[in-house]
């Protein structure tokens, strides 16, 4: 299992419109193969800032979530409400204390 962190800044009008369209498709995200954990986290100094943490069985499980139309079709509706570039990383899970 890997784990996905993707940040995001929004234009502040239009986090609201983000947040609807999360909420519309976190389901389907979350149910899609593969996927094994789904988080949204917004930062607590700067409202702007959004963090989504996803789970994945494998970089397979990934990629073809990547390719799918349901990603781009989220992407699409995404992207248009940033106000900066959003960086991703890959990294492997190495220690979880629950």
């Amino acid at each position: 299992m890997f784990v996905r962190i993707v940040k995001m800044r929004f234009q502040e009008d239009k986090i609201e419109t983000f947040l609807s369209n999360f909420n519309e498709v976190k389901e389907k995200i979350r149910n899609f193969e593969g996927n094994t954990f789904l988080e949204l986290y917004q930062d607590k100094n700067d409202p702007c800032i959004f963090f989504t943490y996803s789970y994945w069985k494998t970089e397979d499980h990934l990629e073809k979530y990547r390719n799918s139309e349901l990603f781009k079709k989220v992407w699409a509706e995404t992207k248009i409400f940033f106000s900066d570039k959003p960086e991703a990383w890959s990294v492997n899970k190495l220690v979880s204390l629950v």
